[in-house]
C-alpha cells in the first residue's frame, strides 16, 4: 500500500487539528478515538472536498477536543513545514508499518501517533521530519534515532 490519499488526508487533518488546538498529535488521536478515525479515513474523499479548516472545526466540536499549550509551530526557529507536509510524513510511516494490513489501518495510525516518534516528528527545529521515508521507518522500528 503506497500513496493512500485517504490516509494522507487523515494524517494531515490530525496535524491541522493539533496545530489549531495546540495539542500533541497523540492527544488529538486520543480525543478523536478509533471509531471517528475510521469514519474520517473511510470518507476522506468526501471530507477532502471541504476546506480543511471547516472539517477540522466540525471534528473539534464533535469530539470535544480541548485547547492545550503545545505550540510547536511557534517554537520553530525556522519556517515551519505546513500540515500537508507533516501529514505526508505520517502517512508514509503508517503505510510502512501497516504493510498490507489495510483492514487495520486505523490501528496503525493510533500505534504510530502514540509512539515515541510523535515527539521527534513534531520537533520542527530538527531535520528529522524531512529525512527519507526509509530512514524514518528504520528509526521507528529500532525505537530510536539511528546513527
Amino acid at each position: 500500500m503506497k500513496n493512500d490519499s485517504a490516509l494522507f488526508f487523515t494524517c494531515s487533518l490530525i496535524e491541522y487539528i493539533g496545530r489549531k488546538q495546540k495539542l500533541k498529535r497523540a492527544a488529538v488521536v486520543g480525543h478523536i478515538g478509533k471509531e471517528v478515525l475510521k469514519r474520517i479515513y473511510k470518507f476522506a474523499d468526501v471530507f477532502h472536498c471541504e476546506p480543511i479548516e471547516k472539517v477540522a472545526d466540525e471534528f473539534i466540536s464533535q469530539c470535544s477536543i480541548p485547547e492545550g499549550s503545545f505550540d510547536n509551530v511557534a517554537k520553530c526557529r525556522y519556517e515551519a513545514p505546513d500540515y500537508w507536509v507533516i501529514g505526508e510524513v505520517y502517512e508514509r510511516l503508517v503505510e510502512d508499518t501497516a504493510e498490507d494490513d489495510i483492514d487495520n489501518i486505523v490501528g496503525h495510525v493510533v500505534e504510530v501517533y502514540s509512539s515515541w516518534i510523535d515527539d521527534v516528528i513534531s520537533n520542527y527545529n530538527t531535520d528529522f521530519y524531512y529525512q527519507s521515508r526509509e530512514y524514518i521507518y528504520e528509526c521507528y522500528k529500532e525505537g530510536r534515532i539511528c546513527a
